[in-house]
């Protein structure tokens, strides 16, 4: 009898799931397996949130092929130790797995894959399980990757998507390889309090509501930060709990602007993980216009903890900040306004604002989070480096009357309209009455200032 293990990482799903189907087409049994890495649990650099909707997500998998004959198997410590613990326990002769693009991902894979040949076993890695398109799909004449997204999407939008799978009727599982215990969200310290809850079952429904709702209207509001009209797939799709490449083809079904809209947010995540996989060091260094003249995290430590408690003194940049702290997080146009205030008019290194990022976002996503923020830095691949966005004006245009600003910070509550995004022009005992909302960081024209000397434009 014919065994095959399908080792689970960010593909959480049983719906469109081509390592899976390739492993049942061509066993008799399979086991899931999810191997809980513990140089990520045990030094601290999973984040709580997603750990929290991690469990989530590996319940609800454990479900599904329950419901299917089946079980997930769950293992902890080194994921190519542990995954070939479990092919020598069930006498497998095949690993499937996902492709990835972090350098982290390519060790892995290497490593596993030297493990297996050692023994006379194989590996095969499938891509377009957690991207539209393989990283190398589509590349400029004689480059390895697109460095501007226009002429990538371009590309990109012409390609043939390869059909989507149906989940499996049934799941064999051998009876001897056991399992550890799945981690319960329970069990995790930290998590913001207003996590939405993880699994496939969570996140279909997500999309098939929003689908419905919202799709339409999203080229016309996803900026609209009150609104609260975008998707919300994001970390559905870092842990694969939904296929991109179903989410595609879901939305071209339904045609029109909105559809249109989402489904270029969805090329720019297949757009920084070609990046990533071409310039893997990115995540941690200057992809294109090296910078070395920030601010030292010493010199603006007391701003950079302001921006992190959300009480800079502006309005709209605090609301997205202590949206994050709660929800684990933040409103897409919330995120570029609150980095950009970061490293242009605060003059933080963006390394900064992009670690405290992955400490809470549960869509803490390698290639999308690093890649922002150097966009908003002007190290990687925007065509205008130097653009700086005033806050006060950007609020005053996705927050029109203040009510995204008046939901996050209760201190300004009873302001009105748009005047709250500008507190500091109150007198009197009017402006005595939000007394405990913090005075600004920086004046805008001196944080202008600092940026342009920095940079040079001056």
């Amino acid at each position: 009898m014919s065994v095959a293990v399908v080792l689970f990482t960010a593909d959480l799903r049983l719906h469109d799931h081509p390592p899976l189907r390739a492993a049942l087409e061509a066993s008799d049994e399979v086991v899931p397996l999810f191997v809980r890495d513990g140089r990520l649990d045990g030094a601290g650099r999973a984040a709580p949130n997603r750990l929290a909707f991690l469990a989530d997500c590996l319940a609800d998998l454990d479900r599904g092929l329950r419901e299917r004959g089946g079980r997930l198997v769950v293992r902890s410590g080194d994921v190519v130790e542990e995954a070939c613990r479990v092919v020598a326990e069930a006498d497998a002769d095949d690993v499937h797995m996902a492709a990835d693009v972090s350098a982290y991902a390519h060790r892995r894979e290497e490593r596993l894959r030297t493990a297996l040949e050692a023994e006379g076993r194989r590996l095969h890695v499938h891509d377009t399980t957690t991207t539209v398109l393989a990283p190398g799909a589509v590349t400029p004449a004689g480059g390895t990757h697109f460095a501007v997204f226009t002429p990538y999407f371009r590309h990109w939008s012409r390609q043939h998507l390869r059909h989507v799978l149906g989940p499996p009727r049934r799941v064999r599982v051998p009876d001897a390889v056991r399992s550890g215990p799945l981690p319960s969200r329970a069990d995790v310290r930290g998590v913001s309090e207003g996590l939405a809850a993880g699994g496939e079952s969570e996140g279909r429904k997500r999309f098939a509501a929003w689908r419905r709702r919202g799709l339409g209207a999203y080229g016309d509001r996803h900026d609209d930060l009150a609104g609260d009209a975008t998707s919300r797939l994001s970390p559905h799709l870092h842990f694969g709990t939904l296929s991109p490449v179903e989410l595609v083809r879901r939305a071209r079904e339904a045609e029109g602007p909105g559809a249109e809209a989402f489904v270029r947010q969805l090329a720019w995540r297949d757009f920084h993980r070609q990046v990533l996989a071409a310039r893997p060091e990115a995540a941690r260094a200057d992809y294109r216009t090296k910078h070395d003249r920030w601010r030292s995290e010493r010199a603006a430590a007391e701003d950079v903890a302001a921006w992190k408690e959300g009480r800079t003194g502006y309005p709209v940049v605090d609301a997205a900040m202590r949206q994050l702290r709660h929800e684990g997080w933040m409103h897409n146009r919330g995120r570029l306004l609150t980095a950009c205030f970061l490293v242009k008019t605060l003059y933080v290194d963006w390394r900064v604002g992009a670690r405290h990022f992955l400490d809470l976002l549960v869509d803490g996503d390698l290639s999308n989070n690093q890649l922002n923020w150097q966009w908003v830095a002007g190290t990687g691949t925007d065509s205008r480096p130097n653009r700086v966005l005033n806050p006060v004006t950007q609020g005053r245009r996705y927050d029109r009357d203040g009510a995204y600003v008046r939901r996050w910070v209760p201190e300004l509550a009873g302001l009105r309209g748009p005047a709250v995004h500008e507190p500091w022009k109150l007198e009197g005992a009017e402006r005595a009455a939000y007394g405990a909302y913090p005075e600004r960081v920086v004046e805008l024209s001196e944080g202008l200032e600092r940026f342009r000397r920095g940079r040079g434009l001056d």
